[in-house]
């Protein structure tokens, strides 16, 4: 479960990192924020959705868990709420 911590919070960074760069992109600025986050988070973005798939088997997460924790993928400081919820999951099943 640690590594799906740090993989939601490295995605939703770079994802707010790739809005930021993008904004920047279309304003007149330089694309090469673009360039260089635009890889680095569609690989985040992938491994973020193979390892809560992997997950959900492991954990027995039901369907509309494994949607919502997906959602949180594409959705902006969604990876911050998917942490937040698997803290919050972990003390819970802990007690």
């Amino acid at each position: 479960m640690r590594q799906m911590r740090y993989i939601a919070l490295a995605e939703a960074t770079s994802f707010i990192a790739l809005l930021i760069a993008s904004f920047i992109k279309r304003t007149g600025g330089d694309e090469i924020g673009v360039q260089i986050l635009g890889p680095i988070h569609g690989a985040l973005f992938i491994l973020y959705v193979i390892i809560a798939l992997n997950l959900r088997a492991q954990l027995g997460w039901s369907g509309k868990v494994t949607f919502w924790v997906l959602v949180g993928a594409v959705v902006p400081f969604g990876g911050y709420v998917v942490d937040w919820w698997l803290v919050r999951e972990a003390r819970r099943t802990a007690a």
